[in-house]
């Protein structure tokens, strides 16, 4: 969600009585303090910021959401296990993001306060486990609340996750096509026509598995020889280097990082630049064809905009039908 979950939208998300989570990751240090003094400006609930866990500048950025009073820290990588304590001893709740059952009990020992699982169904980065085979297994595995993510729209979702033992949804496409979600309308619309065969999953943008519509773009993408990709992504990387405020070390030392985590060649720790950017071209320069729009499969299944409060009203509502609608059905005693 990163450039689409700003202070607008999490705002809006928090004051319609969810949970909104301020992405951090493609913002400065300075423009994250600032983001979230917005936040805290639109809207009394709480909310999160989720971070980098491989930046190298990620404890300089836990310090502003000490300082700033930030409740929940969400990460996309699981934190170290020293991040992660000096969270909590402020009295911050970590909620690591996890594609694996390893990865769910590796956090919930070391203190997580609760864990989102993604399955492969789910936008950006993603597994290939779908989240009706990875939600039980983690539900079985840990004693913490379990947050289900991945192919989640609607109140029928919801009570569907809620069988499985999970304590909530989380939920991103949806919440990109809303009212408030600053993703210019043209990709808006992009998204809205999209089908489950126009939702595809590649791994020439860094690499890695990404979930995204399919478009010219990402065909020529996978048609690009080696030196073209190479040569586009340079360009990212300085690019990328300028927006975020990082410096050219700084840059490398979180590249030397990912690629020990995530094992990649010296030509994937390159391709890495080329998300930010893409990204940015679509969900904020409102150019699809230059750029990517990562998204869940569950876009197919959606088809307005709604504000975040009709969203989360209409989504408790179809919640409370559906689960009396089984009360009522041919399995009830």
């Amino acid at each position: 969600m990163g450039w689409v979950a700003g202070p607008r939208l999490v705002s809006a998300v928090a004051n319609a009585g969810a949970l909104g989570i301020l992405a951090s990751a493609t913002m400065t240090p300075e423009r994250l303090r600032a983001a979230v003094r917005e936040v805290r400006s639109r809207t009394e609930a709480p909310f999160g910021v989720n971070l980098r866990a491989d930046a190298g500048d990620a404890r300089e950025r836990v310090r502003i959401m000490i300082d700033e009073g930030v409740r929940v820290a969400s990460f996309a990588l699981a934190p170290s296990k020293d991040l992660m304590a000096e969270l909590k001893d402020a009295g911050v709740l970590v909620f690591p993001s996890v594609g694996a059952r390893r990865h769910a009990e590796k956090v919930a020992a070391w203190g997580a306060d609760a864990v989102v699982v993604q399955g492969g169904e789910g936008g950006g980065h993603t597994g290939d486990v779908a989240t009706t085979v990875l939600l039980p297994q983690v539900v079985d595995a840990v004693d913490i609340p379990v947050v289900a993510a991945g192919g989640f729209c609607d109140g029928r979702g919801l009570v569907a996750a809620l069988a499985y033992g999970a304590a909530g949804v989380a939920m991103g496409t949806r919440f990109l096509l809303t009212a408030e979600s600053t993703v210019p309308d043209a990709v808006k619309a992009r998204y809205l026509a999209a089908t489950v065969k126009d939702i595809t999953v590649t791994t020439r943008v860094d690499g890695l598995p990404h979930r995204m519509l399919r478009t010219d773009l990402v065909t020529d993408l996978e048609r690009s020889g080696p030196l073209r990709s190479l040569l586009r992504a340079a360009r990212h990387a300085s690019a990328f280097r300028r927006t975020s405020g990082t410096s050219w070390p700084g840059l490398i030392r979180d590249g030397l990082a990912m690629r020990h985590d995530k094992h990649l060649t010296w030509s994937q720790l390159l391709l890495a630049a080329n998300t930010p950017m893409m990204l940015k071209s679509a969900l904020v320069d409102g150019d699809p064809d230059r750029g990517l729009m990562a998204s869940g499969q569950v876009a197919a299944l959606i088809a307005d905009l709604p504000t975040c409060a009709e969203l989360i009203t209409r989504t408790i509502r179809e919640a409370t039908q559906t689960h009396e609608s089984l009360h009522k059905g041919p399995f009830t005693p």
